[in-house]
């Protein structure tokens, strides 16, 4: 059996392939500066939720750029099924409720809070990695696809893995230019077409969303500001779509102030958005931290990063941690809370986000 890559990253514009482990750098603070010194042509991999924590980045032994994923044998996954949900239905909806008293009082100052739910998952053989990463691939061609070794983040990541499927791109990096593409809002896909189609177009004219989008726009043209110049942002957000989820999001693009800003400080710089952790940052990433606890690598993000400052990196939504031994994983699926949610109807999103990692691992619901 072939051993796994310890990095894939796979979308619309193209596959990277990183094959073994040359330099782990748990520390951003020395993957930057392997980077600025070029003595590492290129850095892969995954920064956790909290900056604070290890991340999980390498230089690989060797890496390749390709059109399309590699022709890995497909193997049949074991059958797998939800063994512990955290917290469960009833829980979830109590901390949306302590989280809405504090976003309807004028004095308290916090404007959202992205709250996650995680499913503990147990198979009946090994889960294949690349198998799952296929899966995915062939449900969504427009996600980025990819999977991590997380062994770089040293204590309890040895040999786990993140794979997921993310439709959100944190930050782009080609030459000078600069792409933003953050999302937030959502709505269910339907299997009727014009419920389908009724689903969208409620999103798109949804009041509580386009308030949950703004406050991301904001938070990203502010992060920017100082970095890029002629910064273009959409007007309104657009309409996109997973096989699970309606999603609003609007284009940015910039131009960098200095050559010497790579992809991976731009990540480091707007990372955590409202689009996972909430308005103002500080605020709402301490609630999460006080009601979840540690997030680990969901909702941080994956990418890369070439010695010329070039790469992307996605939001680390929609996906799994396997454990070591691939018999076990652990699935999170989050929601923006503002002022004027419903708890029901934010049970109700992480449940339909739930879905792509779960059709992917086999997982009966």
């Amino acid at each position: 059996m072939t051993r796994e890559p310890a990095f894939v990253f796979a979308g619309p514009d193209g596959v990277v392939v990183g094959e073994g482990v040359h330099t782990a750098f748990p520390r951003i603070a020395d993957a930057r500066a392997a980077l600025a010194s070029h003595s590492s042509p290129i850095i892969v991999g995954a920064l956790p939720f909290d900056l604070d924590k290890p991340a999980a980045l390498i230089r690989p032994q060797s890496v390749r750029f390709t059109d399309s994923l590699p022709d890995w044998p497909a193997r049949d996954l074991a059958a797998a099924e939800i063994t512990a949900t955290s917290p469960d239905a009833d829980e979830h909806r109590r901390r949306i409720e302590i989280a809405l008293r504090r976003l309807r009082d004028p004095a308290d100052g916090l404007h959202k809070v992205v709250l996650a739910r995680a499913l503990q998952l147990s198979a009946h053989g090994r889960l294949d990695a690349r198998t799952v990463l296929a899966r995915l691939a062939s449900a969504d061609a427009q996600a980025t696809k990819f999977l991590v070794d997380l062994s770089a983040a040293g204590e309890g990541y040895s040999g786990t893995a993140l794979v997921g499927a993310s439709p959100e791109l944190l930050v782009a990096r080609h030459g000078q230019q600069v792409f933003c593409r953050p999302f937030a809002g959502s709505a269910p896909r339907r299997a009727d077409p014009e419920a389908d189609a009724a689903s969208g177009a409620a999103l798109a004219e949804s009041d509580k969303n386009h308030h949950e989008h703004q406050l991301v726009v904001d938070a990203l043209r502010t992060a920017l500001d100082p970095l890029c110049t002629d910064l273009q942002i959409a007007e309104r957000p657009q309409l996109t779509k997973t096989a699970a989820v309606w999603h609003l999001y609007t284009p940015i693009t910039g131009t960098l102030r200095e050559k010497s800003t790579t992809a991976l400080d731009l990540a480091v710089a707007l990372h955590p958005t409202p689009a996972v952790g909430g308005s103002p940052t500080e605020e709402a990433t301490a609630l999460i931290a006080a009601v979840e606890g540690d997030r680990g690598f969901y909702a941080g993000t994956v990418g890369w990063c070439d010695r010329r400052g070039d790469g992307r990196w996605v939001v680390s939504i929609r996906c799994a941690q396997l454990s070591a031994d691939r018999r076990t994983a652990v699935a999170h699926s989050g929601g923006g809370i503002v002022a004027e949610s419903d708890p029901d109807d934010e049970v109700d999103e992480t449940t339909t986000k739930f879905r792509t990692i779960l059709s992917a691992l086999g997982v009966q619901t």
